[in-house]
């Protein structure tokens, strides 16, 4: 562990501790490679998350993925990230449209938070339009395919090193 002297004290430096990020991903999810790959590709969950620890390690930062149908185990996760995560990146499926829940639960835990999706929810149906994430996310990124979750990770990852520095 690093340190630093702060008033003649030696204190860990935080700015140096590896972050970590909570990915979450929301129902349906764990169709992907099968459902409808014209609209969200053909790499599976799996192989997504995998890509994403992987870019975690260039980025040197621990990246924990979790997927589930259910929204109650999705807040659930969001409340446990408190003390455990720095970030969370999040593919809300379609709680994104729906789930005053999931917002109040990022809200409460008060961490930044990056919205992602594999299409573009603009170009689709009106009820996609809209997202109770966005406003309260630090951003938002969609219509990239698998290039959403890492240029999101990328981001979040930025802003939080920025924030420290």
């Amino acid at each position: 562990m690093s340190v630093r002297v702060v008033n003649s004290l030696k204190v860990p430096d935080l700015t140096l501790q590896p972050l970590s990020i909570l990915v979450l991903h929301g129902p349906n999810l764990n169709l992907l490679g099968q459902r409808e790959p014209g609209i969200y590709g053909s790499l599976t969950l799996a192989e997504i998350n995998h890509l994403l620890v992987a870019e975690g390690k260039k980025l040197q930062v621990e990246v924990s993925p979790m997927q589930s149908n259910h929204e109650g185990v999705l807040v659930d996760t969001i409340h446990q990230a408190l003390g455990k995560h720095q970030g969370i990146l999040i593919n809300a499926g379609a709680y994104t449209h729906t789930s005053v829940a999931l917002r109040d639960a990022l809200a409460g835990v008060n961490l930044p938070t990056v919205e992602v999706h594999l299409s573009n929810i603009y170009r689709r149906e009106e009820f996609r339009h809209h997202s109770y994430i966005a406003p309260i996310a630090i951003g938002q990124i969609s219509g990239f395919g698998v290039q959403s979750y890492l240029l999101g990770l990328q981001a979040l990852v930025h802003h939080l090193r920025k924030d420290k520095g």
